[in-house]
């Protein structure tokens, strides 16, 4: 098709993770920048969408957090990837019932789309948050970063190991603009990256989140020069399965890969344990990777259901614990959504994890 020129820009051919960065960033014609993908009209809906209780908790554990801190007179927040503006939205509402802690944060938002960010602040009216597309605006104090679906949304490099050999996959702009995948010998700086991963010692089909790594680079010397915490919340997994976790999904269903590019949301499952590994090898402490609905529980999830139910007519509770159920089902997103926290800090106790 005509229309796959466009995500090319007058090349041939492009590695994984930069077709898909132009598929959903670009300015103009990218996914996130031409459409609303959130909600039951848009492709997909996130946890902050399906129920206030997860946002709830997030605020519970920034609260908690802060206080670890030893309540800081300002403490810095940054939403990653904040989507809609849904969770923010909810964090408000928490905090204002907190006021000392609520007149010590500052949050921010960071977001590269300008579609999205249209919508966040039409959600959001507050003073006190202020959309960023890098950090330096973050100065004083110690900051909490907290990203819910933001990691899997950063295309990924793919790569074959043959015959001890790596390669990097591409995609070429075929005959009559047709896309063809093909592999490439893989550059010396990316064998010399990948081999000094543990996890990705013995894998035949490697999946590298190089673009990520870029960001969590810029995030961890802002935690390394005023102190904090980077808590990510994505679906993914500890072992990779050699095979490719690249998906797409319009209008809350599968898609083709490679059909209705810049229309259909693309993603792949995050691999847990090279972040782990990366924020040990960047100075950093690690809290062991853990489930969502460990994490929901530890966060007293239940309890605070229980409250809210008990306030409320059937029909009500029955929607309520519908939405728990998918939030918590280990066959849902309990299980293949999982937690990691990556700090620096003297204390090593934080709620939700110990």
């Amino acid at each position: 098709m005509k229309s796959n020129l466009k995500f090319f820009k007058k090349v041939r051919s492009l590695p994984v993770d930069q077709f898909f960065q132009n598929v959903l960033y670009d300015k103009k014609i990218g996914y996130y920048n031409s459409k609303q993908p959130l909600g039951l009209k848009g492709d997909f809906i996130t946890s902050p969408k399906l129920s206030n209780l997860f946002s709830e908790m997030i605020a519970i554990w920034i609260i908690s957090t802060w206080e670890i801190f030893g309540k800081p007179k300002k403490i810095n927040l940054v939403e990653l990837g904040p989507g809609d503006g849904s969770l923010t939205k909810t964090l408000l509402d928490v905090f204002k019932r907190f006021p000392i802690f609520n007149n010590s944060k500052k949050i921010y938002l960071f977001e590269i789309s300008s579609f999205l960010k249209k919508i966040q602040k039409k959600n959001i009216k507050n003073n006190s948050v202020q959309w960023i597309n890098d950090f330096k605006k973050i100065k004083n104090g110690p900051v909490i970063f907290f990203g819910n679906e933001f990691f899997d949304a950063i295309p990924i490099k793919q790569f074959k190991r043959d015959q001890g050999k790596l390669y990097e996959k591409y995609f070429f702009l075929g005959k009559n603009s047709q896309i063809v995948e093909k592999f490439k010998k893989a550059s010396t700086e990316d064998v010399k990256i990948l081999n000094s991963y543990r996890s990705l010692k013995d894998l035949k089909f490697i999946e590298f989140p190089k673009l990520g790594l870029n960001e969590l680079k810029k995030i961890i010397k802002i935690i390394n020069k005023l102190n904090g915490c980077l808590l990510i919340i994505d679906y993914g997994y500890l072992k990779p399965h050699n095979q490719s976790t690249l998906q797409s999904v319009i209008r809350h269903k599968r898609n083709i890969l490679l059909n209705n590019l810049g229309k259909a949301d693309v993603t792949s499952h995050v691999n847990f344990s090279i972040l782990n590994e990366f924020f040990l090898k960047n100075k950093l402490k690690v809290k062991k990777v853990i489930t969502q609905k460990k994490f929901l529980e530890k966060m007293g999830i239940m309890k605070r259901a229980e409250i809210i139910a008990s306030k409320m007519k059937f029909n009500d509770q029955t929607n309520l614990y519908l939405r728990l159920k998918r939030l918590l089902n280990p066959n849902l997103m309990g299980e293949l959504f999982k937690v990691i926290l990556t700090y620096k800090f003297r204390r090593n106790k934080y709620f939700g994890f110990d």
